[in-house]
């Protein structure tokens, strides 16, 4: 059986402040763990948001391994992580982090879903802050336009 791109385990409400490349590690983690992806992934989602910010705007950052480490991907999923308080990332604030593996063009799937249900800060600090854990996975599963 497959594995779903999004597991409502995967969903982790109400964290505390914390460092963005421990954010980064523990997304990675989460994407080890639920089979998505190879350890050495993670070292390409650091180095990826090292080069160039995974902060999207809107208080969303969408960490991800830099294309050398596609081949470490073993299925497309996605984790996502919710921040009340807001952390810093480059110096900007976030409130949702969604760690990505996406294999070939699966990820202009979930960006676009993104996207779509995000497209105002308001958007973002309301879900954080009052959705459960079912809404967000209705939203970023694509069960809610």
């Amino acid at each position: 059986m497959a594995i779903p791109i999004l597991k409502k385990d995967n969903i982790v409400l109400n964290q505390p402040k914390a460092e963005r490349e421990e954010v980064i590690r523990r997304c990675g983690r989460m994407l080890v763990d639920s089979g998505y992806v190879n350890e050495r992934y993670i070292e390409g989602m650091i180095k990826r948001d090292n080069s160039f910010s995974t902060g999207i705007g809107n208080f969303i950052a969408i960490p991800h391994g830099e294309e050398a480490y596609k081949k470490d991907i073993i299925t497309t999923g996605i984790v996502a992580l919710a921040y009340p308080e807001g952390i810093d990332w480059h110096g900007k604030p976030v409130h949702l982090v969604i760690g990505i593996a996406a294999k070939g063009d699966e990820h202009l799937d979930i960006m676009g879903n993104i996207v779509d249900n995000f497209e105002t800060e308001d958007d973002v600090v309301k879900l954080v802050k009052s959705a459960g854990i079912d809404e967000v996975y209705r939203i970023l599963s694509g069960e809610v336009a």
